[in-house]
């Protein structure tokens, strides 16, 4: 039987750092899952429509670049050993989602954001603070980062051209895993947040989807 370890604070520290190339790096990202796209037939796009394709992708991969790091620097400040479980499986599972969309950008002849990085940092600055205050608010805050990434991925399935298949299926597979991580966040204990401070996410999250779409 495997005995959990107990990470040093410089462990974990230095473990971070590596979480955090992985992150930013491209192609650095190995999913345990496949894409669910990569048994789908690539549509006939025009100009367009895979620019703004990239575009929402884009979106998306950033999304989960401050994912990772929100949920990295939750577990870094969590106090309870089971939260700061949670918190490092959850992120392992949006490497997944992190891989998919950096493979549909490929495909697409397109680029992540030049801005991750910037996200990554805030992200994980928030997440930490989050943690810090208590787990509590760091798992309600979970709840109600995935449900604002619920609210983005059926908007982008929605404007996905109807015979767009491979995004398709990648958007919905992500949006089935957001929801599950915000109900489990809520489950475990987490704090549900009110509307106007749901309201102030939501304005906050515009300035990333705004900026990332095209940069």
């Amino acid at each position: 039987m495997m005995l959990n370890r107990h990470y040093s604070p410089l462990d974990r520290l230095l473990l971070q750092a590596d979480a955090a190339l992985r992150t930013l790096v491209p192609g650095s990202s190995q999913p345990a899952r496949p894409s669910p796209a990569n048994a789908l037939a690539e549509t006939s796009l025009s100009e367009s429509q895979s620019r703004h394709l990239a575009g929402l992708m884009r979106i998306n991969h950033c999304g989960e670049v401050c994912a990772q790091a929100l949920y990295q620097g939750q577990a870094l400040t969590a106090k309870l050993p089971e939260v700061r479980d949670q918190m490092e499986q959850a992120a392992q599972e949006e490497v997944d989602h992190l891989a998919w969309c950096e493979q549909r950008l490929t495909e697409l002849g397109s680029r992540p954001s030049v801005l991750n990085p910037l996200f990554y940092g805030l992200s994980l600055t928030i997440g930490a603070l989050a943690g810090r205050i208590s787990d509590r608010i760091s798992l309600g805050f979970v709840a109600a980062t995935e449900e604002q990434v619920c609210r983005h991925l059926d908007d982008h399935l929605q404007q996905l051209p109807d015979d767009e298949q491979k995004s398709r299926a990648i958007l919905q597979a992500m949006r089935e895993d957001e929801q599950r991580h915000a109900e489990s966040a809520l489950a475990a204990g987490g704090f549900d947040f009110p509307a106007p401070v749901k309201f102030g996410m939501r304005c906050i999250a515009k300035v990333m989807t705004k900026s990332t779409y095209r940069i």
